[in-house]
């Protein structure tokens, strides 16, 4: 197991859609204001979390195309985080390629060095856990949006997303995605 290699192989296949619906839609999530990413966050990894209870699916979609939604919805929150209110609503494909990828790559950092001090334990994790410390995150994400982005002793919203992105691409990873 390289996880190197799964985390790309993961990311490849999530930026790949992503720049598909950028071709199809344009970057119409520009309109989006930060709580409403959060919700459709809130939404994939909620529907995740029925799926695994349920066992079933009426909608077609299943547990890892969520699970990429949420890799690709992360890397939304964190590429409007910081572009001013004033930016475009349609940013150039090329622009958007270039954040993803600066995005992903930044998360990825902050996932080698917490696992080195973590010793790949999520490796022994429940897919189910995953999803959990995901909505998890997302309350605390919540708490920070109504506290106006204000936090007095813990990590912020870019953290927060980072934290998310990882443990999706480590459920995807689970799932087989990676091969």
């Amino acid at each position: 197991m390289d996880t190197t290699t799964e985390y790309n192989t993961v990311i490849t296949h999530c930026k790949d859609l992503f720049l598909k619906k950028t071709k199809d839609y344009g970057t119409a999530w520009r309109i989006m204001r930060p709580s409403s990413i959060t919700d459709q966050l809130f939404i994939k990894a909620q529907r995740i979390r029925t799926l695994e209870i349920k066992k079933v699916s009426k909608v077609g979609e299943g547990i890892a195309d969520e699970y990429v939604g949420i890799v690709n919805y992360c890397v939304i929150a964190m590429i409007q985080l910081e572009l001013p209110a004033a930016a475009s609503d349609d940013l150039d494909y090329l622009f958007v390629e270039e954040k993803y990828t600066e995005k992903v790559n930044e998360t990825r950092d902050l996932m080698f060095a917490k696992n080195h001090d973590y010793g790949e334990a999520w490796r022994d994790m429940r897919i189910s856990s995953l999803t959990d410390l995901i909505l998890m995150k997302l309350h605390r994400v919540k708490q920070i949006e109504d506290n106006n982005g204000q936090t007095l002793v813990s990590e912020g919203l870019k953290a927060n997303y980072q934290d998310m992105l990882n443990y999706a691409v480590f459920a995807l990873i689970k799932l087989g995605l990676a091969g």
